[in-house]
Protein backbone atom coordinates (compact mmCIF):
# COMPACT_ATOMS: atom_id res chain seq x y z
CA UNK A 1 0.00 0.00 0.00
CA UNK A 2 1.52 3.22 -1.06
CA UNK A 3 0.62 4.93 2.13
CA UNK A 4 2.68 2.15 4.27
CA UNK A 5 5.54 3.10 1.76
CA UNK A 6 5.29 6.77 2.75
CA UNK A 7 4.38 6.31 6.53
CA UNK A 8 8.31 4.14 6.31
CA UNK A 9 9.57 7.28 4.48
CA UNK A 10 8.80 9.41 6.93
CA UNK A 11 10.43 7.02 9.92
CA UNK A 12 13.82 7.02 8.00
CA UNK A 13 15.25 10.28 9.29
CA UNK A 14 14.94 9.45 13.00
CA UNK A 15 15.71 5.56 12.42
CA UNK A 16 19.02 7.61 10.55
CA UNK A 17 19.57 9.92 13.67
CA UNK A 18 19.42 6.78 16.16
CA UNK A 19 21.86 4.66 14.25
CA UNK A 20 23.98 7.49 13.79
CA UNK A 21 24.52 7.76 17.81
CA UNK A 22 24.43 3.91 18.27
CA UNK A 23 27.18 3.64 15.35
CA UNK A 24 28.99 1.05 17.58
CA UNK A 25 26.23 -1.07 18.21
CA UNK A 26 25.32 -0.56 14.53
CA UNK A 27 28.16 0.48 11.96
CA UNK A 28 26.56 -0.64 8.60
CA UNK A 29 23.04 -0.80 9.50
CA UNK A 30 22.24 2.74 8.00
CA UNK A 31 24.36 2.09 5.10
CA UNK A 32 23.64 -1.71 3.71
CA UNK A 33 19.49 -1.78 4.66
CA UNK A 34 18.28 2.47 4.56
CA UNK A 35 19.82 4.14 2.04
CA UNK A 36 18.80 1.61 -0.56
CA UNK A 37 15.31 2.09 0.70
CA UNK A 38 15.11 5.77 0.00
CA UNK A 39 17.00 5.70 -3.48
CA UNK A 40 14.59 2.62 -4.38
CA UNK A 41 12.04 5.00 -3.38
CA UNK A 42 12.65 8.04 -5.60
CA UNK A 43 11.46 6.03 -8.21
CA UNK A 44 8.47 4.61 -6.90
CA UNK A 45 5.05 4.32 -8.91
CA UNK A 46 3.37 6.01 -6.26
CA UNK A 47 3.65 10.16 -6.38
CA UNK A 48 3.04 10.43 -2.99
CA UNK A 49 5.79 7.85 -2.17
CA UNK A 50 8.49 9.49 -4.04
CA UNK A 51 7.50 12.98 -2.49
CA UNK A 52 8.32 11.27 0.64
CA UNK A 53 11.34 10.05 -0.28
CA UNK A 54 12.52 13.04 -1.65
CA UNK A 55 11.89 14.75 1.62
CA UNK A 56 13.43 11.88 3.49
CA UNK A 57 16.75 12.04 1.39
CA UNK A 58 17.20 15.87 1.60
CA UNK A 59 16.76 15.59 5.17
CA UNK A 60 19.53 12.73 5.32
CA UNK A 61 21.99 15.45 3.33
CA UNK A 62 21.27 18.37 5.68
CA UNK A 63 22.42 16.34 8.98
CA UNK A 64 25.23 14.98 6.62
CA UNK A 65 24.24 10.98 7.75
CA UNK A 66 24.86 9.98 3.73
CA UNK A 67 28.63 9.19 3.32
CA UNK A 68 30.00 10.94 0.55
CA UNK A 69 30.71 7.65 -1.23
CA UNK A 70 26.99 6.81 -1.24
CA UNK A 71 26.03 10.52 -2.38
CA UNK A 72 28.42 9.85 -5.60
CA UNK A 73 27.49 5.95 -5.89
CA UNK A 74 23.87 5.56 -5.35
CA UNK A 75 22.19 8.92 -5.16
CA UNK A 76 24.04 10.66 -7.84
CA UNK A 77 23.41 8.04 -10.05
CA UNK A 78 20.13 7.33 -10.01
CA UNK A 79 18.91 11.14 -10.03
CA UNK A 80 21.04 11.33 -13.58
CA UNK A 81 19.23 8.21 -14.22
CA UNK A 82 16.03 10.10 -13.89
CA UNK A 83 16.76 13.64 -15.50
CA UNK A 84 18.16 11.50 -18.62
CA UNK A 85 16.49 13.05 -21.85
CA UNK A 86 14.50 10.40 -22.57
CA UNK A 87 13.31 10.18 -18.73
CA UNK A 88 9.39 10.21 -17.69
CA UNK A 89 8.51 13.54 -17.77
CA UNK A 90 7.30 13.94 -13.93
CA UNK A 91 10.33 11.86 -12.82
CA UNK A 92 12.69 14.53 -14.77
CA UNK A 93 10.96 17.48 -12.98
CA UNK A 94 10.99 16.09 -9.91
CA UNK A 95 14.76 14.82 -10.01
CA UNK A 96 15.86 18.43 -11.79
CA UNK A 97 14.73 19.79 -8.80
CA UNK A 98 16.09 17.46 -5.90
CA UNK A 99 19.07 18.29 -7.39
CA UNK A 100 18.88 22.01 -7.15
CA UNK A 101 18.12 21.65 -3.33
CA UNK A 102 21.03 19.06 -2.71
CA UNK A 103 23.23 21.26 -4.60
CA UNK A 104 24.56 23.44 -1.45
CA UNK A 105 24.81 20.51 1.15
CA UNK A 106 27.44 18.07 -1.24
CA UNK A 107 30.83 19.19 -1.87
CA UNK A 108 31.69 21.42 -4.55
CA UNK A 109 33.88 18.24 -6.46
CA UNK A 110 30.95 16.18 -6.33
CA UNK A 111 28.47 18.91 -8.02
CA UNK A 112 30.78 20.15 -10.61
CA UNK A 113 31.90 16.67 -11.73
CA UNK A 114 28.58 14.86 -11.06
CA UNK A 115 25.60 16.74 -11.79
CA UNK A 116 26.93 19.93 -13.66
CA UNK A 117 27.21 18.58 -16.54
CA UNK A 118 23.42 17.51 -16.60
CA UNK A 119 22.13 20.39 -14.88
CA UNK A 120 23.80 22.60 -17.95
CA UNK A 121 21.90 20.27 -20.52
CA UNK A 122 18.50 20.32 -18.86
CA UNK A 123 18.76 24.45 -18.97
CA UNK A 124 18.57 23.83 -22.83
CA UNK A 125 15.74 21.29 -22.62
CA UNK A 126 13.38 21.88 -25.27
CA UNK A 127 10.80 19.52 -24.43
CA UNK A 128 9.45 20.79 -20.68
CA UNK A 129 9.73 24.56 -19.78
CA UNK A 130 9.10 23.35 -16.39
CA UNK A 131 12.49 21.68 -16.25
CA UNK A 132 14.04 25.02 -17.68
CA UNK A 133 12.03 27.18 -15.11
CA UNK A 134 13.53 25.29 -12.31
CA UNK A 135 16.78 25.48 -13.86
CA UNK A 136 16.55 29.23 -13.82
CA UNK A 137 15.00 29.95 -10.37
CA UNK A 138 17.73 27.73 -8.64
CA UNK A 139 20.56 29.33 -10.98
CA UNK A 140 22.47 31.65 -8.55
CA UNK A 141 22.58 28.45 -5.88
CA UNK A 142 24.13 26.05 -8.37
CA UNK A 143 26.78 29.46 -9.34
CA UNK A 144 27.25 29.13 -5.55
CA UNK A 145 28.02 25.63 -5.17
CA UNK A 146 30.33 25.22 -7.70
CA UNK A 147 32.32 28.93 -8.07
CA UNK A 148 33.21 31.48 -9.94
CA UNK A 149 35.66 29.23 -12.40
CA UNK A 150 33.04 26.89 -13.19
CA UNK A 151 30.06 29.73 -13.11
CA UNK A 152 31.81 31.68 -15.88
CA UNK A 153 33.36 28.91 -17.71
CA UNK A 154 29.86 26.80 -18.07
CA UNK A 155 26.99 28.22 -16.73
CA UNK A 156 27.10 31.89 -17.78
CA UNK A 157 26.51 30.77 -21.58
CA UNK A 158 23.57 28.91 -20.09
CA UNK A 159 22.22 31.84 -18.42
CA UNK A 160 22.35 34.05 -21.10
CA UNK A 161 20.10 31.46 -23.04
CA UNK A 162 17.40 31.50 -20.14
CA UNK A 163 17.68 35.10 -19.81
CA UNK A 164 16.45 35.06 -23.69
CA UNK A 165 13.91 32.03 -23.61
CA UNK A 166 10.80 32.57 -25.02
CA UNK A 167 8.42 31.85 -22.22
CA UNK A 168 8.54 35.20 -19.77
CA UNK A 169 8.34 32.83 -16.90
CA UNK A 170 11.91 32.49 -17.43
CA UNK A 171 13.34 35.50 -18.04
CA UNK A 172 11.79 36.53 -14.79
CA UNK A 173 13.08 34.25 -12.66
CA UNK A 174 16.36 34.85 -14.42
CA UNK A 175 16.10 38.80 -13.00
CA UNK A 176 15.31 37.79 -9.80
CA UNK A 177 18.42 35.71 -9.12
CA UNK A 178 21.03 37.99 -10.91
CA UNK A 179 22.51 39.34 -7.75
CA UNK A 180 23.19 36.22 -6.74
CA UNK A 181 24.70 35.48 -10.50
CA UNK A 182 26.60 38.37 -10.39
CA UNK A 183 28.32 37.81 -6.83
CA UNK A 184 29.91 34.38 -8.07
CA UNK A 185 31.78 35.97 -11.23
CA UNK A 186 34.56 38.18 -11.07
CA UNK A 187 34.19 42.39 -11.68
CA UNK A 188 35.18 42.05 -15.61
CA UNK A 189 32.27 39.39 -16.28
CA UNK A 190 30.37 41.64 -14.30
CA UNK A 191 30.55 44.62 -16.38
CA UNK A 192 31.38 42.96 -19.69
CA UNK A 193 28.47 40.55 -20.11
CA UNK A 194 26.34 40.78 -17.41
CA UNK A 195 25.79 44.46 -17.07
CA UNK A 196 24.59 44.39 -21.49
CA UNK A 197 22.06 41.50 -20.40
CA UNK A 198 20.96 43.17 -16.80
CA UNK A 199 19.55 46.02 -19.62
CA UNK A 200 18.07 43.54 -21.80
CA UNK A 201 15.88 42.42 -18.74
CA UNK A 202 15.11 45.70 -17.57
CA UNK A 203 14.15 46.17 -21.02
CA UNK A 204 11.86 43.53 -21.80
CA UNK A 205 8.16 43.41 -23.38
CA UNK A 206 6.75 42.16 -20.31
CA UNK A 207 5.85 44.01 -17.67
CA UNK A 208 6.60 41.59 -15.05
CA UNK A 209 10.34 40.34 -16.28
CA UNK A 210 10.99 44.28 -16.16
CA UNK A 211 9.52 44.60 -12.53
CA UNK A 212 11.64 42.18 -11.28
CA UNK A 213 14.65 43.30 -13.10
CA UNK A 214 14.02 46.86 -11.54
CA UNK A 215 13.40 44.99 -8.03
CA UNK A 216 17.17 43.43 -8.95
CA UNK A 217 19.05 46.62 -9.81
CA UNK A 218 19.76 47.42 -6.24
CA UNK A 219 21.42 44.39 -5.44
CA UNK A 220 22.74 43.89 -8.59
CA UNK A 221 24.49 46.93 -8.59
CA UNK A 222 25.86 46.38 -4.67
CA UNK A 223 28.26 43.83 -6.23
CA UNK A 224 30.38 45.83 -7.75
CA UNK A 225 30.82 47.32 -4.71
CA UNK A 226 34.05 46.42 -2.42
CA UNK A 227 32.85 44.15 0.11
CA UNK A 228 36.05 45.37 2.34
CA UNK A 229 34.84 49.06 1.97
CA UNK A 230 31.13 48.42 1.65
CA UNK A 231 30.62 46.17 4.35
CA UNK A 232 27.99 44.58 1.85
CA UNK A 233 28.16 40.78 1.99
CA UNK A 234 25.53 37.85 0.98
CA UNK A 235 24.33 35.35 3.63
CA UNK A 236 23.73 31.80 3.55
CA UNK A 237 20.44 32.15 2.65
CA UNK A 238 21.59 33.86 -0.49
CA UNK A 239 19.90 37.89 0.57
CA UNK A 240 22.20 41.03 0.97
CA UNK A 241 22.88 42.32 4.34
CA UNK A 242 25.19 44.94 5.41
CA UNK A 243 28.14 44.25 8.02
CA UNK A 244 28.08 47.27 10.69
CA UNK A 245 31.99 48.68 10.15
CA UNK A 246 34.26 48.87 12.66
CA UNK A 247 33.94 51.79 13.16
CA UNK A 248 30.31 51.73 13.84
CA UNK A 249 31.20 48.81 16.42
CA UNK A 250 34.06 51.25 18.09
CA UNK A 251 31.22 54.29 18.83
CA UNK A 252 29.09 51.45 20.60
CA UNK A 253 31.89 51.12 23.44
CA UNK A 254 32.41 55.24 23.18
CA UNK A 255 29.24 56.57 24.49
CA UNK A 256 29.99 59.45 27.21
CA UNK A 257 28.24 58.13 30.71
CA UNK A 258 26.45 61.40 31.60
CA UNK A 259 26.43 59.83 34.93
CA UNK A 260 30.26 59.95 35.58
Amino acid sequence: EPTVRTELMEQIPPIAMFLQESRPKFPTAFFEYLVPIVVRYLTDVNNQVRKAGQEALLILLEQDLIAQSDIENKVCPILLELSAPDSDDEYKVEAVNIICKMASMLSRATVEHMLLPRFCELCSDGKLFQVRKICAANFGDICNAVGQEATERLLIPKFFELCSDSVWGMRKACAECFMAVSYTTSPEVRRSKLSPLFISLISDTCRWVRQAAFQSLGPFISTFANPSSAGLYIREDGTLSIRPSTQDVNSNFCQPNNNI
